[in-house]
This record gives structure tokens, sequence and C-alpha cells, in this order.
């Protein structure tokens, strides 16, 4: 709601840079799409590896969170 008021505020004080970042807005997230998709595969990798190495800890009854 915060970034709708914003772009309104934007809208009235320069509307062709508000209409321009309507515009450019999806290219954007198009664009930052497959990073974000190596993010989430680079992070269960890791997430993947530290349940593997605390597996014996877990196994022998370590410290439970």
């Amino acid at each position: 709601m915060f970034g709708f008021m914003l772009w309104l505020l934007l809208l009235l004080l320069c509307w062709p840079l508000a209409l321009l970042a309507l515009l450019l807005y999806p290219v954007c997230w198009l664009l930052t799409l497959p990073f974000r998709l190596i993010g989430i595969g680079v992070d269960a990798i890791f997430e993947t590896l530290r349940a593997i190495v605390l597996l014996p800890a877990r196994v022998l009854g370590g410290a439970r969170r």
C-alpha cells in the first residue's frame, strides 16, 4: 500500500517518470527472476549440507532448539 502511495505521489509530481517506472517494472522483474531462482537453489543446497552435517548430533541426542 505504501509503494502504491509513493507511485501516486510520483505520478502527481512527474507523470512521465511514473509511467516509465510502471512499464519497466515487469521487465526488471523478469530480468531478476533467474537470479532469484539460482539463489533459492543455492540456499536449498546449503540447507541440505547443513542437515547432513548436523545429522549425527541429532541422532545422538544433541541440544534441541
